[in-house]
């Protein structure tokens, strides 16, 4: 699995600068430079908006006391997207629209939440006793600092 993402990172940069290639000989250089910088203020003005949504997302189901599991997925979905449009290319523009389309966030969705199992957990502070049972409330030592002492003394 390991030498598929190694392999990816490998190309990727290859297939965007093939595509910068093919889109500049079709349109022009100042259009294809225009519409990478359209692509990344989307993906700015998304990110920033995403992030202020999800804060009252999640406090209206944290609110009805259900487990925002749907909410945080979207979130970081909708949030990949806002990334791979501010990443310079075509291609990764092409998947941040896919991952914007709510089906497709569905259908990946059911197909991860199958193999994810939700564990709740809470904290507590317990005190742990003594092991033998007896439970001496009182200091057996006392510190005191110099200022403590020279009141003792007089």
């Amino acid at each position: 699995m390991a030498r598929f993402f190694a392999l990816g990172f490998l190309l990727l940069p290859l297939a965007e600068i093939a595509m910068f290639i093919v889109v500049g000989r079709a349109i022009g250089l100042l259009p294809t430079l225009a519409l990478v910088i359209l692509a990344a203020i989307a993906g700015m003005l998304l990110l920033r908006r995403q992030g202020l949504d999800v804060v009252s997302r999640l406090r209206s189901n944290v609110n009805a006391g259900t487990i925002p599991g749907r909410t945080m997925f979207d979130t970081m979905m909708i949030g990949l997207a806002g990334l791979l449009l501010v990443v310079p290319g075509f291609l990764s523009d092409i998947a941040a629209l896919i991952l914007l389309l709510p089906p497709v966030r569905a259908s990946i969705f059911s197909a991860l939440a199958g193999r994810v199992r939700v564990v709740e957990t809470t904290t507590t502070y317990r005190s742990h006793g003594d092991p033998s049972g007896s439970q001496d409330h009182n200091p057996k030592y006392i510190d005191l600092n110099d200022n403590d002492r020279d009141k003792d003394r007089s």
